[in-house]
């Protein structure tokens, strides 16, 4: 159960916002509320009106002026993506002005502050991305670096975090993002509830300390690796060939290596060993006997379990020799 108190989400509903950069999150966070998180959340307009119509043309009500709230460290804002022609007009900076200037007080307040898809933008007009690593769709990334030549723009990257700034790289990746914010916020297992409730590969940065592996290396977007990699967790304790795999994407064996290693920087055989390594530890911590683990993994013997932990761990618990 989430122990953190008094946290508040803030969304940004802008005129002509991208509805699925809202409607993700919000869900995500509405699911984390229903699993016991404490968290309240505000939707912010950019002027005094209490709707605004979205490019779908649904309109969202209940806004409240962005003006009138002070955040501070225990509270998030998403920045949701919005019409290009708004994005793109010349004059953009002069007629939001007030609140990019409010954008940089909350984050010299410490508040986490999250773009997703072209809501990047809105952090590089506030100026808050100067040297910062940063994404946005990767139909925009030329355009945003040109726009924002002092920013790290970062391509074919899902999510990425830089102090307290985060951005995500698409319209679907918020949904990434929120379940990267409720595991940093709430721990893994919490957000693995909310992944499955709502039927969502849980998917991280792979640099984040204490990562679990069946999480790590899905900071990409190439659709077909990510379902090798699916294919490869779900079906350990059974063999499945590079000819297999290959087959079940509609590439060759040897395309699939050579883009397997350049997407994720590891073989497949090697991500298959880091996959048995962490789920042998989780079977032996909780009780399963060395000869059942083995089965489990895909391997032939106990022997065979014992050289693979000892080649990737220091030491071994007396009870995992037996």
């Amino acid at each position: 159960m989430p122990t953190k108190d008094n946290l508040r989400f803030f969304f940004l509903v802008p005129p002509e916002v991208q509805l699925l950069d809202i409607t993700g999150p919000a869900h995500l966070f509405y699911e984390a509320k229903e699993y016991g998180a404490k968290i309240e959340t505000i939707y912010l307009g950019l002027d005094d009106a209490v709707e605004q119509e979205s490019v779908a043309g649904i309109s969202l009500g209940n806004l409240t002026p962005f003006h009138k709230h002070v955040l501070g460290p225990d509270d998030l804002l998403f920045l949701p993506g919005l019409d290009v022609q708004i994005l793109f007009a010349e004059n953009i900076t002069q007629t939001f002005r007030s609140f990019f200037e409010w954008l940089q007080e909350q984050h010299g307040n410490g508040a986490k502050i999250c773009s997703v898809c072209t809501g990047a933008y809105l952090l590089g007009f506030a100026g808050l991305l100067n040297g910062k690593e940063c994404t946005t769709h990767w139909k925009y990334i030329e355009h945003f670096q040109s726009q924002f030549p002092k920013a790290k723009v970062l391509s074919d990257r899902l999510i990425i975090r830089d102090g307290t700034l985060y951005s995500s790289a698409g319209v679907s990746s918020g949904i990434d993002l929120s379940l990267f914010l409720i595991e940093e916020l709430f721990g893994p297992v919490f957000a693995s509830k909310i992944a499955k409730e709502v039927v969502i590969y849980l998917r991280r940065t792979e640099n984040d300390p204490q990562l679990s592996v069946f999480l790590q290396y899905r900071n990409h977007i190439d659709t077909q690796i990510h379902q090798v990699q699916d294919t490869l967790a779900q079906n350990l304790s059974t063999k499945t060939t590079i000819e297999e795999l290959a087959e079940n994407v509609h590439m060759s064996p040897r395309n699939l290596t050579r883009l397997f290693k350049k997407t994720i920087g590891i073989t497949i055989g090697e991500y298959v060993e880091k996959l048995r390594v962490e789920r042998a530890v989780q079977l032996l911590s909780s009780g399963s006997k060395v000869s059942v683990t083995a089965l489990e993994c895909g391997l032939q013997s106990p022997n065979q379990l014992r050289s693979l932990l000892k080649k990737h761990t220091t030491s071994l618990p007396s009870n995992w020799q037996h």
